[in-house]
């Protein structure tokens, strides 16, 4: 028996027609890969839903593609992405963008240090958060 991928059936890029295939076609262009990725072949079952993820993420994490300019790099967004999956606890996340740094060029030193300033934020966030702590430093308002 085929290991299952999802709770739902994923779509098959050989089964993918119309708005989905159009999707598939511009996620294996925008991110230069040969392949579309599980994540996005289970979201496919709702072509809609797949659409409205696709179109944000790619704003955000490709915005060159969508024809805009970001003022953080590709590594910048991408290790941000990596804390927020690692702290949801999103292994496949994880590992998707693990890899999407290891392909820029961030050694895995590097992503030691970010995991371990993740972990640190993580604990102090908590103890803050639980002792309820009054914030004593202020971002300006300009």
């Amino acid at each position: 028996m085929t290991p299952r991928i999802a709770t739902v059936r994923p779509v098959e890029e050989s089964e993918a027609s119309g708005k989905v295939a159009a999707i598939f076609a511009d996620i294996r262009a925008t991110k230069n890969i040969d392949f579309v990725p599980n994540m996005w072949r289970v979201l496919a079952t709702n072509a809609d839903h797949l659409e409205l993820v696709w179109t944000r993420l790619k704003a955000l994490m490709h915005p060159e593609a969508a024809g805009r300019t970001s003022p953080l790099d590709a590594a910048t967004r991408e290790i941000i992405a990596l804390a927020v999956s690692a702290t949801n606890g999103c292994s496949y996340c994880v590992n998707s963008h693990t890899a999407a740094l290891r392909k820029l060029g961030v050694s895995a030193e590097t992503l030691g240090e970010v995991l371990a300033i993740v972990g640190l934020f993580n604990t102090t966030n908590s103890l803050a958060d639980g002792y309820q702590v009054e914030p004593d430093v202020l971002p300006p308002l300009d």
